[in-house]
């Protein structure tokens, strides 16, 4: 049986091109914003406090960004593209290099992880945010080409819903904050739906 061929992934969140000064500020105040919040947590954040931590102007920040939900969805957006990078090109088991059924079980505890670490930008973030269709088309390819990469048929699409499904941020949110569930059981648990899937 030959080897299935890479899906192509979406990138989700490419930087847009800006001028040199731009990008600076704009790093800058991203910089400023994961300090304050890894220090004191999403709700110190604010345009007044980002704009002194950055050193800049606080009408910089609100042209930057629009608005502190604007801020917190480029954050968001930064966290999602570097664990896309991760599966795309990390060290295995998450990234390439280990067989199919071992980056399934990395892939749906690092998915369990970003959607808990997520769970608090996201609602800061509101309307802002743009995570919905790159990052969900991402993870949907990606799991689609692990599958075929483990000789699975039948139809992928579907299949590739049923896996991604438990750990969707919202149901993991139930699971977790309301019915108690713990880390260790919903892992295992997708583990099992692998397996399952793969057999």
């Amino acid at each position: 049986m030959s080897k299935p061929m890479p899906l192509p992934l979406p990138v989700a969140f490419g930087a847009p091109t800006e001028r040199a000064d731009a990008a600076r500020n704009r790093e800058a105040l991203l910089c400023a914003a994961r300090q304050i919040v890894a220090a004191e947590g999403i709700d110190a954040l604010t345009m007044d406090r980002l704009a002194a931590s950055a050193g800049v102007g606080k009408g910089t920040v609100f042209r930057r960004f629009g608005s502190r939900e604007g801020v917190m969805g480029a954050l968001l957006n930064e966290h999602a593209r570097a664990w896309q990078e991760s599966v795309i090109s990390g060290p295995p088991p998450l990234g390439p290099g280990a067989g199919p059924r071992e980056r399934l079980i990395a892939f749906g505890a690092s998915l369990f992880e970003l959607n808990r670490s997520s769970t608090e930008l996201i609602a800061a973030a509101g309307e802002s945010v743009q995570r919905s269709y790159a990052t969900e088309s991402f993870i949907a390819t990606h799991v689609r080409y692990l599958l075929r990469s483990a000789g699975v048929t039948g139809d992928l699409t579907l299949l590739a819903v049923a896996l991604i499904a438990p750990l969707d941020r919202r149901i993991l949110d139930q699971q977790v904050r309301i019915e108690h569930m713990d880390r260790d059981r919903i892992l295992a648990g997708w583990a099992d739906l692998v397996d399952r899937i793969l057999a």
